[in-house]
């Protein structure tokens, strides 16, 4: 006899990223294995979220109570009404010898945040860990976002939904209002003598594709009080601008110490 190893090519090495998705929509990507041994190979597709053991693991200490460093789940912020963030057709199957199949990745989240994720293994009859994605998501309630800077949220989030008080306030007085969301940018000067070099850093503005505006092609975007910036010796690169449906511009920051700034 001769023994025969099962082999495959994956179109996704390691990270399969689905981008930003108006909460509540949803967004498909696809990805192709290809069979490149000499035998039929079943498969199947399974999810660290939907793994039997995923409830046995949650007992143990929250991962937000570790470095970012030491934690080891895969699996981020899932959906509230209890359906999967991701979802991959098909999920069992066959490859023929030679040939390839496509895998169609929906993501489908229904709250916003940044931290949608997820563990894909490829397992080969039944036993064997073949290939391993990594997907990940992000979604927001509104087609247009800015990031950049140090995170002041935290990447583990709770299953209770709550408001933060003020908008627990005006709740009660019948005008919600949604709390204004700060970016925390930290911008580094070391002084030369011979040279002013600013220190630099940059946001990132972007707009999402979605089917509620389907028409409008790009969206505007511009900056409030930057003459109070400037006093300050901050610079932006861009006062106002556009930017289009599915990408992402980058506007530098920079600052310089105004002459009467004197250190602590």
């Amino acid at each position: 006899g001769r023994g025969v190893m099962p082999s495959i090519v994956c179109s996704v090495e390691e990270v399969l990223n689905m981008g930003y998705v108006i909460a509540k929509e949803n967004m498909t990507s696809t990805f192709k294995i290809e069979n490149t041994s000499t035998l039929n190979l079943r498969y199947s597709i399974q999810l660290d979220s939907l793994s039997s053991t995923r409830d046995k693991d949650q007992q143990r200490l929250p991962s937000f109570m570790t470095s970012s460093l030491q934690r080891t789940d895969f699996v981020g912020t899932q959906n509230y009404n209890g359906l999967s963030v991701f979802s991959i057709f098909p999920i069992e199957g066959e490859i023929v010898a030679g040939k390839s199949q496509d895998f169609i990745v929906t993501f489908s989240p229904d709250h916003e945040s940044l931290y949608y994720s997820d563990r894909l293994k490829v397992v080969l009859f039944g036993k064997e860990i073949a290939h391993v994605i990594h997907l990940k998501g992000a979604a927001r309630y509104h087609p247009m976002f800015v990031e950049g800077g140090i995170p002041l949220d935290v990447p583990v989030e709770s299953l209770a939904v709550t408001l933060p008080m003020s908008s627990q306030e005006s709740a009660k007085g019948g005008n919600l209002q949604e709390p204004v969301k700060s970016i925390l940018l930290v911008l580094e000067y070391t002084e030369e003598e011979s040279s002013v070099v600013p220190a630099m850093t940059e946001l990132k503005v972007g707009a999402i594709r979605t089917v509620q505006f389907a028409s409008k092609k790009n969206v505007e975007f511009n900056f409030d009080n930057l003459l109070l910036l400037q006093q300050k010796g901050f610079t932006i690169e861009s006062a106002k601008g556009t930017v289009g449906r599915g990408q992402v511009k980058c506007i530098s920051v920079s600052w310089v110490p105004p002459a009467d700034f004197h250190v602590s």
